[in-house]
């Protein structure tokens, strides 16, 4: 089934990322379930980008237009060999989403009960927000 998904961040204006259809399996029935699946579509595709192999990286004019877009423009470049591991991310993810530090909104509803039941329909929009907290120092 077809989805959207976009991430925020508390004090931008803007989405991080433009609402992004994503294709998931019809079977998820908990916020849990949901998140993993996400974290698990996440991993594979940064683990399937490898390390940047180009010796002189360049942008196309279609893809400048579209990260100007975005309000982020760069190379995608990952510097490391180093792959993500899936259980560690979703645990990671899991544990954000307890500590609150990610919030989750399908269409206008936020997700509270990570373990409950969760209806998605086909065309739902999720959002997820990040939220920070402001540290300073003092010297």
């Amino acid at each position: 089934m077809q989805i959207y998904v976009q991430v925020k961040a508390l004090g931008k204006r803007r989405p991080i990322l433009n609402k992004l259809p994503r294709e998931i399996p019809d079977n998820l029935t908990s916020l849990q379930e949901f998140l993993t699946e996400i974290v698990r579509q996440e991993v594979e595709s940064y683990n399937r980008k490898g390390k940047d192999v180009q010796l002189i990286p360049f942008l196309t004019k279609e893809e400048l237009e579209n990260q100007t877009e975005t309000g982020k423009v760069g190379f995608g470049r990952i510097y490391s060999d180093r792959k993500a591991d899936l259980a560690k991310a979703t645990e990671n993810a899991i544990q954000c989403y307890k500590d609150g530090l990610v919030r989750v909104f399908r269409n206008e509803d936020e997700l509270t009960d990570l373990e409950g039941p969760l209806t998605i329909q086909a065309e739902d929009s999720f959002t997820f927000i990040r939220l920070t907290f402001l540290a300073g120092r003092m010297w």
